[in-house]
């Protein structure tokens, strides 16, 4: 028999393949830059975000992109970019992308839980001392000519009760740090969360509300968060206590803040982060809360230090260089979860294909029909689509990842390896 009428006799090479393309928008911190040039990827950056249009045309040949806050991955923009492999958000939240469209793409999308938890932590506690105190004024007003020494309405926060909501990895350390100055500690979360120290879940917010000095916030966007701080929700809040939003800016109900600021019903507020925020450093900005007494505003800087910044490009470089080199999906928000150790001597295929009835069956019958050697195989699936990784003889795989391509079912294939 011919090697033409029998596949699995023909050795087969790899073609060549160039090095991965990596594109990174927005400053990223040159340790990520490190990372991807250390693997021989071939790496582009710019300081700025990037607009659809504009996002299109940059991603044309593009295998990885990174971004942080301001940047959309939009449905059209994963349309428009059949190159793209993955996507990492340097940073802690994704609504940035359209997370959906990018799993039945076939990107998944991963990002930094736990890089700039301390930094936000310690910002939040920072503001907590200076709303306590209304340094924010007082500074204000020294600025402005004016001297102003009065302690009434200022006090220690030593003896107060923070009221957390959202008990996740940022939640759980600024409770650790707040106890260690002699506050009290509440939190509410809808997941059952083991308290650190002597922090106490309560089982409603309006509970928390009800008890706090001040209300510190750390949930993600998601349509039940959204106008989650409301009119109704202030209402609950104790006469005099401060709000604090490092979270998501759709979180809270601006408008009613700032009619509770003005009223005094509400003491202070220290707001990081908006409901619209310019794209770029330098663009004109407003917001009702401007010009109101004890509101601190700050620039969505919550995670901005060059330790944060730092460790968020080693973590999201790391996990973007994994994908790309052993096609692991540890981490990744959106994608079903798979990392399987490389086998020497073989061949790996990676398939992405629609979560129907049948699809491994038709895969192990293209191996089957080729007389192939399967060395390792893992599935994982989610609602959507399945994640398959396969390690095989080398003499086969080109074959078997055309063969597999040419399924109805098929999303993404190609030979990692």
């Amino acid at each position: 028999m011919s090697t033409d009428e029998n596949p699995s006799a023909a050795p087969q090479s790899l073609p060549v393949q160039e090095p991965a393309k990596v594109l990174l928008l927005e400053g990223i911190h040159k340790s990520a830059l490190k990372r991807f040039t250390d693997e021989g990827f071939q790496v582009e950056t710019r300081s700025g975000g990037l607009g659809e249009d504009d996002l299109i045309k940059a991603l044309a040949g593009v295998h990885l992109l990174g971004i942080r806050s301001k940047t959309r991955v939009t449905a059209r923009v994963l349309e428009n970019a059949p190159s793209l492999r993955a996507v990492g958000c340097f940073c802690i939240g994704t609504n940035q992308v359209d997370l959906v469209a990018a799993n039945h793409s076939g990107v998944p999308v991963f990002n930094a839980p736990f890089s700039n938890t301390r930094s936000v932590a310690e910002l939040m506690i920072a503001e907590i001392i200076l709303l306590a105190r209304q340094i924010g004024d007082r500074s204000r007003e020294v600025h402005c000519g004016m001297w102003k020494k009065t302690a009434t309405h200022c006090h220690e926060v030593r003896g107060k009760t923070l009221g957390v909501v959202g008990y996740g990895h940022i939640g759980q350390q600024l409770g650790v740090i707040a106890e260690a100055l002699g506050m009290r500690v509440l939190y509410y979360d809808i997941m059952a969360k083991l308290p650190m120290g002597n922090n106490r879940a309560l089982p409603t917010l309006n509970g928390l509300l009800e008890q706090a000095d001040f209300v510190s916030l750390h949930v993600p966007e998601t349509p039940e968060t959204r106008n989650l701080i409301n009119a109704d929700a202030i209402a609950h809040m104790k006469k005099g206590a401060c709000l604090l939003n490092a979270s998501r800016g759709t979180v809270v109900d601006i408008h009613a803040l700032a009619e509770a600021l003005k009223s005094e019903h509400v003491g202070g507020a220290a707001i990081d982060v908006y409901p619209e925020e310019p794209e770029a450093n330098g663009a004109a900005f407003e917001t009702e809360l401007q010009n109101l007494p004890n509101v601190i505003l700050t620039p969505h800087i919550g995670g901005s230090t060059e330790e944060a910044q730092e460790a968020i490009g080693h973590e999201v470089s790391h996990s973007l260089a994994h994908f790309e080199t052993s096609g692991a999906t540890t981490g990744a928000v959106n994608f079903p979860r798979v990392d399987l150790p490389p086998r020497r001597g073989t061949h790996r295929l990676l398939n992405v294909h629609r979560n129907v009835p049948g699809v491994l069956r038709d895969v192990n019958q293209i191996v089957s029909d080729l007389d192939a050697n399967i060395n390792s195989q893992v599935l994982a699936t989610d609602n959507n689509i399945g994640y398959l990784i396969i390690d095989m003889e080398k003499n086969v795989s080109m074959e078997v990842s055309r063969r597999i391509a040419a399924l109805k079912t098929n999303i993404r294939t190609r030979v990692l390896y």
